[in-house]
């Protein structure tokens, strides 16, 4: 184990760990999940419950896998053998992979999709046509399960390309570059949104809350979408926590992907609903709202066909942010525990992941034979992944670092052995340590019961 450590690779910058960190978190699960969730689960009270969850329990969780990642300078699964020698807490290590496993899987699929509609893009085929006509070439496109598989394929072999790269030459250099690229061309989007005609239907449905419609259903599919979004308890910061130097500042990093990662949503928020609504679209299509909506909003712009190539183009950029993240996971886990070279662990993991997408994939067709009961493959993957192992992820983590890593080692790590002051170290410890399980467990038994 100590040659596989010295082969380690990690983040050159603090830039390119918040670049890297706030990728993974601002990706689909911004742009496309969260309009989703939003719409399904009642505007601006999921969207309130949201922003408590992200504030209150997200930064306490992401610092506390920091620490986990960056003390252990291992894997997810390694982490907790170093650190918790001949005990059963590695199982929390297990957990994070099979979670980034199974999101990797599904995620795959819509990534796909973005691929499609930059071909549609580049051949200008929303020109012209109305809302009725681009929701049924959505719908057509999920029946064609062999296309959906090629672009899936595609996409894996993308995030492949950049992983077998390495952290610092493949992951940070691509999250530098282009998720400011993203940042701007959502800003435009957003401004343009907020002045059509019915636009304040929009903002009023994502910004006036109507608590009646907080719900145990929409606190734990809020509590679901707060981990997804952030990447939590999916061995992704554990495993980006790993690469961070000793002398960069885990409290900061972590302050700085949670704003980032929520300024991101909301404005992924302001311009999905007010075009949503401007055109008739209704909050609660899910998928289609980011796919239907946004060509709609692109026909009514001027310099319409290249705001939507762009977009498109950067989506696609976004979710490779975050399935980089995904496989880096499953890539650590496979060359430092079962000690393969990094080209074949990332080959395995590939193949390993398109394998299961397949079926995620193809489960999204009308007459699927994927499904049970009414469920397909996907939603039951993404509610597996999303609201039942990253909350018990989330749990667990916070536990180990409250109860067994313990208060002085996490005060090391967090104060970079006492060079930094970090203010808020005791507050956030005593959330880890307290508040944060019980609300994380409450959250998720009373949903999964009501």
């Amino acid at each position: 184990m100590a040659e596989v450590k010295k082969k380690r690779d990690g983040f050159g910058s603090k830039l390119g760990i918040i670049a890297a960190a706030a990728g993974s978190a601002i990706g689909l699960g911004n742009i496309y999940r969260f309009p989703c969730e939003v719409g399904e689960n009642g505007g601006a009270a999921f969207l309130l419950f949201y922003l408590i969850v992200v504030n209150l329990l997200g930064i306490p969780v992401m610092l506390s896998e920091l620490v986990i990642g960056r003390r252990s300078q291992s894997n997810s699964v390694g982490a907790f053998h170093k650190l918790a020698p001949n005990t059963k807490w590695p199982i929390v290590g297990y957990i994070g992979v099979l979670c980034g496993f199974l999101i990797f899987a599904f995620y795959s699929t819509v990534s796909g999709w973005t691929l499609e509609y930059i071909v549609k893009s580049v051949t200008n085929s929303f020109h012209g046509k109305d809302l009725a006509t681009i929701e049924s070439e959505f719908a057509a496109f999920h029946d064609m399960g062999w296309r959906n598989v090629m672009w899936q394929g595609i996409f894996i072999f993308l995030t492949g390309f950049v992983v077998f790269r390495g952290v610092q030459n493949g992951i940070e250099k691509t999250a530098k570059v282009l998720m400011p690229l993203l940042l701007g061309i959502l800003i435009i989007l957003g401004i343009r949104s907020m002045t059509l005609p019915g636009a304040k239907e929009g903002l009023s449905f994502l910004f006036r809350p109507d608590f009646s419609k907080i719900t145990g259903k929409v606190m734990v599919e809020a509590l679901g979408q707060g981990f997804f979004s952030l990447s939590l308890g999916m061995g992704v910061l554990i495993t980006y926590g790993s690469y961070v130097k000793k002398e960069d500042n885990l409290t900061s990093t972590a302050f700085s992907v949670v704003i980032a990662d929520t300024a991101i949503a909301i404005l992924a928020g302001l311009v999905i609903f007010p075009a949503a609504f401007s055109f008739g679209v209704k909050p609660e299509a899910g998928m289609g709202l980011v796919f239907n909506t946004l060509p709609m909003l692109f026909n009514q712009i001027t310099g319409g066909y290249w705001f939507c190539l762009i977009f498109f183009v950067l989506l696609a950029i976004a979710a490779l942010t975050s399935t980089i993240s995904l496989l880096e996971v499953l890539v650590a886990y496979l060359s430092e525990e079962m000690l393969l070279k990094r080209t074949w662990a990332t080959v395995i993991a590939c193949a390993g992941t398109m394998l299961l997408g397949v079926f995620a994939s193809l489960s999204l067709m009308s007459e699927t034979p994927f499904a049970l009961a009414g469920h397909t493959v996907f939603d039951m993957m993404d509610f597996l992944s999303s609201n039942i192992l990253l909350p018990i992820g989330g749990v667990l983590i916070v536990i180990f670092v409250g109860w067994r890593l313990g208060k002085q080692k996490f005060f090391e790590e967090v104060t970079n052995e006492g060079a930094l002051k970090a203010p808020l170290k005791r507050i956030i410890f005593f959330i880890i340590r307290y508040l944060a399980p019980v609300a994380i467990a409450i959250v998720f038994i009373s949903g999964l019961i009501k």
